[in-house]
Order: structure tokens, then sequence, then C-alpha cells
């Protein structure tokens, strides 16, 4: 599988974009003509600078407003195209796209279309290039594949080829499948593009909005099954025009697009086995896993501040259960759930610390086969963590997410009691009769990051793991928005929060951490008024929720007295669907920002209660007041 990406897709000069794209793995580069143009250099020094790079240029873009023009517009493009091909030639490549007119003054009609294609092949043939035309989704007379296939097919030209961008078929809706009429030699090149379902102009919405495929809501595994059966065997390349990729990191945004690529074709390749042997098809990939469950999360720490941490724990009704058998890792243990405070003041985890302040530095997860998960998050460019375990300690499987963090790959069965037989054995649980809070595991993870990273976790999580993602919401904080998405793969549910207003509560709490990206974790209780009750004996400081909530929230329901009286009595937020209802409740914010939550679901409720974050956000930023600043 040959890959590329057009340069508008990167930010930077065209040096940086040439070194991120090379770094990430491509094998090519779409050059975007004003990426030229805006450079000092001569087209042989950047189709140098390219090969030096090891890249190629597979494509020269955009060639506009050509086909069908009355005189004089006709002549003038003629003459416009034979100055690119000579540019061509400069910069060493052998292929331009022509792209449907949007011309006032095009007349349409195939036939003469196709006459100009094949005049515009001859010419290209004594400049020893090609030319491949692409119907725009917004073009005047062409907007659609099939007429653009057909007025190649009738300049019957072998210079002349289509160029297929997943973009414009699916933005117009049209059927995928009828790529696969079209022979894969007269297929020039494959652009491919994801956007986010939002009816809009056509125009706006390509130029703005596009994203990585899987990143958003097209279905772009299905026209790359239907690009795959017609036997073309080209470059797949990203041409994604996206205002946060403009203002991204280049080497974060050319390597999700890497990692797209494959993640795409694993997935033609598993939708439709009979491709197996086609040419863009890369070699096979484990299954993406399930997640049964989350079997510990690990703080970073000091022993300075830990014993804050411990007695949060405390509080929340966690009790010390043993020590690690060679590191200063300490584990608490309530039901199923189990959180690990470590203190060490060397390697990976000390120098998260240092970055960081406490944080949630690890976070273990339960897979049906920890090496088969690991090799399909290798083969699809994540980084493994390698520190040496010592003699006899169980050597984990592991991954850094895309902030930073660490996520441990445990067997099911085979690792679940072995890491706390083996790596804790020498510190046996603790003896207790304290029965806890009524916490009985991990029920979801809520990371915070700069909105324009959202889209790179989002990727990281659906690609590697067999996940699954909720629509954007917007959340409405006293001082901007703060976007969420919700990822599960089985028992893994993950909240990501983009914050772009810095004095938002995740904004700050970006600054505060300098970037850590673990804001908070939700343990899960049967009986969540039980808990409620068994945290306040404990001293677990409960988040204090404004009294006009609950008057809201009983007329919005029509729940009755008796129970709205409880849970205002024990700061319970409450929300619920058609399928099941969902309670609530928060720890006050720690100074950094950092909290924990508790909840219960009833019936088949899958939501977070994004209704009531906005009131819950409110809360903690009261409870975060500056000194000195009185009570509202």
């Amino acid at each position: 599988m040959k890959t590329s990406i057009a340069t508008v897709t990167v930010s930077g000069t065209l040096p940086t974009k040439l070194a991120a794209i090379a770094a990430a793995g491509f094998d090519g580069i779409e050059i975007f003509e004003q990426d030229f143009l805006a450079s000092d250099f001569t087209p042989a020094e950047v189709g140098r600078m390219v090969r030096d790079h090891g890249l190629q240029i597979t494509l020269f873009q955009p060639f506009r407003d050509f086909e069908a023009l009355p005189e004089p517009h006709r002549s003038r493009a003629f003459a416009r195209a034979e100055r690119k091909f000579e540019l061509m030639n400069q910069l060493g490549t052998d292929l331009m796209l022509v792209c449907s007119s949007v011309h006032p003054a095009a007349m349409g009609g195939i036939d003469r279309m196709a006459q100009d294609f094949r005049d515009l092949g001859d010419l290209a043939a004594k400049h020893g290039v090609r030319v491949g035309y692409e119907a725009l989704c917004w073009g005047r007379h062409v907007f659609d594949h099939r007429d653009a296939w057909e007025v190649v097919r009738r300049a019957d030209h072998p210079q002349v080829g289509l160029i297929l961008d997943s973009f414009h078929t699916l933005a117009r809706r049209i059927d995928p499948d009828t790529i696969r009429a079209i022979p894969g030699d007269r297929i020039f090149f494959v652009q491919l593009a994801d956007a986010p379902a939002i009816p809009m102009d056509l125009l706006y919405w390509s130029r703005h909005f596009r994203n990585m495929p899987g990143e958003g809501d097209l279905d772009v595994t299905g026209f790359m099954r239907a690009v795959a059966a017609t036997g073309y065997d080209g470059p797949l390349s990203l041409e994604i025009f996206n205002d946060q990729f403009r203002a991204g990191l280049p080497r974060m945004v050319a390597q999700d697009g890497h990692r797209s690529l494959i993640a795409l074709m694993d997935s033609v390749r598993r939708a439709e086995p009979a491709l197996t042997s086609a040419a863009p098809i890369p070699a096979s990939l484990p299954a993406p896993a399930p997640v049964s469950h989350v079997e510990f999360i690990e703080f970073a720490t000091t022993p300075a501040e830990a014993p804050a941490l411990e007695a949060l724990l405390a509080t929340a009704g966690f009790a010390r259960a043993g020590a690690h058998v060679s590191k200063p890792v300490t584990l608490w243990r309530q039901g199923g759930a189990n959180v690990l405070v470590n203190t060490g003041e060397a390697g990976f985890t000390h120098s998260t610390y240092l970055t960081h302040g406490t944080t949630v530095s690890e976070i273990a997860l339960m897979v049906p086969d920890a090496a088969a998960a690991f090799a399909r998050a290798r083969g699809l460019l994540a980084q493994p963590h390698g520190e040496e375990p010592a003699a006899g300690e169980l050597r984990i499987p592991a991954i850094r997410g895309v902030g930073g963090s660490v996520l441990r790959l445990l067997d099911e069965g085979a690792d679940l009691a072995g890491i706390w037989q083996v790596d804790f054995a020498a510190s046996p649980p603790e003896p207790t009769d304290d029965p806890g809070a009524g916490i009985t595991g991990i029920d979801h993870i809520g990371q915070t990051m700069a909105y324009d990273e959202m889209l790179s976790w989002s990727l990281f999580y659906t690609a590697i793991f067999d996940a699954q993602k909720a629509p954007m919401v917007d959340v409405a904080d006293p001082d901007g928005l703060v976007r969420s998405q919700a990822i599960w793969a089985g028992g893994l549910r993950v909240t990501l929060n983009g914050a772009e207003a810095r004095h938002t509560l995740a904004g700050r709490f970006i600054e505060d951490s300098f970037g850590a990206s673990v804001q908070h974790v939700a343990f899960s209780s049967r009986d969540i008024f039980a808990t409620a009750e068994a945290l306040a004996a404990r001293g677990f400081a409960v988040l204090r929720i404004g009294v006009n909530y609950y008057a809201d929230m009983q007329a919005r329901f029509g729940l009755p007295d008796a129970l709205v009286r409880r849970m205002q009595t024990a700061q319970i937020m409450y929300d619920e669907d058609e399928r099941g209802q969902f309670f609530q409740l928060y720890s006050q914010p720690r100074e950094d920002g950092f909290f924990f939550e508790i909840v219960q679901r009833d019936g088949d409720y899958q939501g977070y209660g994004a209704s009531n974050a906005p009131f819950r956000i409110a809360a903690q930023k009261r409870a975060a007041r500056p000194v000195g600043m009185p009570r509202r």
C-alpha cells in the first residue's frame, strides 16, 4: 500500500511539512500549488528536497476551470496547462489533478468536455505527464464521479484518467458501489477524507471540516471497498482541509493521517475478505480488541504528596491492600476498583510527576489477548512503553497514549490473578473489617486535552480497540464551551473533553497540570444512596450542587418529592433516557482540578449525564473560588 498526503493537510513551511510527512512514514506527497508558490525554492530544489526525504511527488494539484470553455478562455486554459506541465517536469512528477470547472462561462456537454481532455492528453503526452479528472461536488456541470468517468471514457486517451475523492462522492450521498464498474487502470489517483455530518454549503464544509478517515461520519470504508474492488493499485492519499490541522502540530497530524490509512484498509480487508489480494490492502493486523474492564489506574506522586491522595482514597472507602514487591507502590482496593499510588523517584513515573504533578500515569485494560492487542497497536503506530521489570515480576505489554500516559494490556484470566499474586506477593492484603462505601469498579475515565487534539485521541482509541464513539456535544462552562465526546470499547468508557478557552475548568486543568490528561475518574456503585451515606460518615468532601438545579430537575423528569429530597440531601444529580436512569455525585476538586465521581446506572443507560455538566462545572468553579472571594 503506497501512502500519500497533500501538503495542504499539514501546517508549517514546506520544509516543515516534508519533515513531518516523512517522519510519519508516508511514501509520497500531493504538492498543493500554493505551498510551492509560497516558498522561495525553485521547482528543481523542491523536487530534490522531496526526494531527499525519501518521498515522491505523487500529484501536482489543483488545475482549475479547464473544460468546456468558449474562446478565448479555452486557449488560455491550454496555455496555463502547458506551463504547469513544464513546472511538473522540473518538480519531477507526472500527474496533475484537473478539478471540474466552476467557471461561469463553462458550457457543459459531455462530448465537448471529452474533446477538451483528448486534446489535453495530446499536450500532456508531449511533456511525458498525465492528467486526472476529478468531479468537485460543487462543480458547475460535473459534480458526480459517474459523469467525470464518462468524460474520461469518451476522451479515450492513455494520458487521461479519473481521480476519485471520497468526500466529493459521499458528501453528495452518491452510492460508492457505482465505482465498482470503473476499470481500475483508468483510475489514476484516489484521495481520501472523512467529515462530520454537518448540513451546510458543500464548498464551506469541504474547505474547513474534513478530517482523517475514521474521525468523521462518512462511509469512507464503503467507498474504499468499492475502489479496491476495481483492482486499483495506485497511491492512497489524504487531502484534508481542516482549520484545526492547519494550526496543529505537523508531526501529530501527519502521524494521525498515516494511522488512519492503516486502520481504514484493515477495515476494508475485514469487511470484504475477497479483496485480500488487492494491492492497496496492507498486511493483516490482529482484530481490534474489546476491553472487558479497567483493571487498575496508577497515580504518579511523591512521598510528600501521597498522604493527601491516600486520605482522599480512604474517605472514598478504599482500603490499603498491599505493596509492590520491588517498587514504592501501594495498592488501594474497593470492590473491583484497584488504585495504585506510585511514589518512585526514578523512571517514567517520576518524570510524569515532574511534568504534571500528582496525576494518573497508567491505565490497565483487560483484553482477551494482550499480545495481539499490543501487536495491533504497534501496527497502528502506537509507541511501546518499555521499562524493564525486575527479576521474577510480570512483563506486561504497554503502549504510550496520545497524551503521554501509559496503557497497560492485561490478558483476561491469565494476568487477572497473576499481577496481584506475583508483583504484590510480598505484601498480602492487609486484613480489615471495613466494608468500604459500596464502590464496585471503575465506570469511566474523563480525559481532558486541547480541543485541536481531540480527533487524535478519538482516532487512537477507535483504531486500536473495538470501540465506538458518540456524537460530539457542547458543554457550557461559565467561561466558554468545552467539546465532549464519549468513546467506549466494551468495559472501557472514556469521555474526551476538548478545551478551547483557557478559563474554562478544562482549560485551567490543562494549564495547572501542564497538559496532564486524566481529569477525573468515575467509580461505579449499585446503591448510590447507601454509598453517599457511607461517604458522608467517612468525611468525603462532596461537591455542593446549587439549589436551583433540583427544582428544575424535578420539573423536567417528574420525579417524586421524596426522591428529589434524598438526592438534594446527598448532592446526587440525575439523568434518564428511554433505556434507563443515571445517578451521579462528585468529590470536591483538588487544587489541580482533578476530582472523583461516583455513578449508578440503572437499566441500559449508556450516557454520562451530559445535561448535568454545566451545573456540575458551575458548582466546581464555586468550590474553587479564589481565597477571600465571598460565596454567591
